[in-house]
């Protein structure tokens, strides 16, 4: 279910064609059926149950909708929090011996650089290169602050290294909000109610062979609405994305080397 949700065309594509399928469906059952009489009170009860359960696909997806909002401004947060920690660890780094200082400066620079690829990347080749990258960066920004930390322990070492351990755990809560994402079982619900209330529809409509293109509208909401959901909740796949600005304008406010 992920993979597919990392494309957020294909959600859209596949719950109309889905929702579609089964309102015609219910159709089809009903002109089986049509000879059947039917009483007011079963045509009642039928429009209570239609209600409901058009009411319950309408609560499923407003609450994925803020679920994916909520995970969309984490990962806002968490960019604007490893800007913050970055540009505060480079500035930190001037209270080191002109040697170390200018080794943190550089790996801090190339470091920002990795990060806004991080960003901005979809292939996923490129960024298994980039996570790695990064790691190996990581390696050596703490071994840049840990050998004169050691070496001379005192109260401006020990605000280095917690620069340093803010930039790395900024990283860490970065990669966790992007693997955050709607759980499947919110998807089968959603889309199991989604088919549920278009087989009603189909099943309750009358002379739908004279005007076929009210079938097209309620599987067409139900999917633009799936689409906005993923398209959010997607990191990497969809439109709607994090750009890097904070990390963009750190990078350029940052002293060429």
């Amino acid at each position: 279910m992920t993979t597919l949700t990392n494309t957020p065309i294909y959600v859209f594509g596949l719950s109309l064609a889905v929702l579609w399928l089964a309102a015609w469906t219910g159709a089809y059952v009903r002109k089986r059926r049509r000879r059947q009489p039917v009483e007011a009170t079963d045509r009642q009860d039928y429009s209570v149950i239609e209600g409901a359960t058009l009411t319950l696909l309408g609560l499923i997806i407003g609450f994925s909708f803020s679920m994916a909002i909520s995970r969309y401004d984490q990962r806002k947060n968490y960019e604007e929090a490893e800007a913050n920690a970055i540009g505060t660890e480079y500035v930190r780094a001037d209270l080191l011996p002109a040697a170390d200082a200018t080794k943190v400066h550089t790996l801090l620079r190339d470091y920002v650089n990795q990060r806004i690829l991080f960003y901005n990347t979809r292939d996923e080749d490129k960024l298994r290169q980039i996570n790695a990258d990064t790691a190996q960066l990581q390696a050596s920004l703490w071994s840049a602050v840990r050998g004169p930390a050691l070496e001379k322990p005192s109260m401006l070492s020990s605000l280095i290294i917690s620069g340093m351990n803010d930039v790395l755990n900024s990283q860490g809560y970065t990669q966790a909000a992007w693997w955050n994402r709607i759980p499947t079982a919110a998807w089968v619900l959603m889309a199991t109610i989604g088919v549920c209330c278009n087989l009603l529809i189909g099943y309750g409509s009358r002379r739908i062979e004279a005007r076929p293109i009210l079938f097209v509208v309620t599987p067409l909401v139900v999917s633009i609405s799936f689409f906005l959901i993923a398209d959010i909740d997607s990191p990497r796949g969809g439109v709607i994305r994090v750009a890097p600005k904070n990390l963009v304008s750190l990078a350029k406010s940052l002293p060429p080397n």
